[in-house]
């Protein structure tokens, strides 16, 4: 979520955690966080900054409509918004009806897998759909039960780096797909050749219709 400060159009923009684990989850990001970017990530060389003015002030307008967890920092000048979890988002803010597009993660909670599945299934079709579990028979119900340009099982991003794999959306998130084969198909058309041969030709397509249809109807058991 954190890489490129979040600036991936195929980011996760919210995350969906069992309630059973979600202390210990927030908690071990907390500490990836710091594993990954340092105690002060805004001084950390590998950590980025916002694209532009005009974006970083709509991510932090976003940071007021939930309850902030983790992170939270935000300075202006140099376009920091810190590695950031919020909780307690409504379904109907910004935050959840838009592309985020930035080190922002909405953390929501479900008590059972099909609360779940309805919950993504509520929503706008994703380019990309990321579950982290060992269980087949789960990784198999959400990928039947959801619908998504792609899926990344126990893994973020890394998807789009194999070149086999059709890379695209369905729905919102998008129409067609390229990366090897899908990139040729996508972009050649397939033109429709009917050929047929001038020696005869089937009077039964042309007017008068009186009669015919009758035989026809006969001779197909109609």
């Amino acid at each position: 979520k954190f890489l490129n400060a979040g600036q991936i159009c195929i980011a996760p923009d919210y995350l969906l955690v069992d309630s059973r684990i979600k202390s210990d989850l927030t908690s071990a990001i907390a500490e990836c966080i710091e594993q990954f970017y340092g105690d002060k990530p805004n001084q950390s060389p590998d950590y980025a900054r916002i694209v532009s003015d005009r974006h970083f002030q709509r991510l932090a307008g976003l940071l007021e409509e939930g309850e902030i967890i983790i992170g939270g920092q935000v300075d202006e000048e140099t376009r920091y918004i810190a590695p950031t979890v919020i909780e307690n988002v409504s379904a109907d803010s910004l935050l959840m009806q838009e592309e985020i597009f930035g080190p922002i993660l909405p953390i929501l909670e479900y008590q059972d897998l099909e609360t779940a599945i309805s919950y993504i299934n509520s929503r706008p079709k994703p380019l990309a759909l990321y579950l982290f579990s060992n269980d087949r028979a789960k990784q198999e119900r959400v990928l039947s039960a959801t619908s998504s340009g792609g899926v990344c099982l126990n893994d973020t991003i890394m998807q789009v780096g194999v070149i086999d794999l059709p890379f695209g959306g369905v729905g919102d998130s998008g129409i067609g797909s390229y990366h090897g084969r899908a990139s040729f198909d996508t972009f050649s058309h397939y033109k429709s050749v009917l050929r047929r041969s001038l020696r005869f030709d089937l009077n039964w397509r042309y007017a008068p219709y009186s009669g015919k249809l009758e035989r026809l109807k006969r001779l197909f058991g109609g």
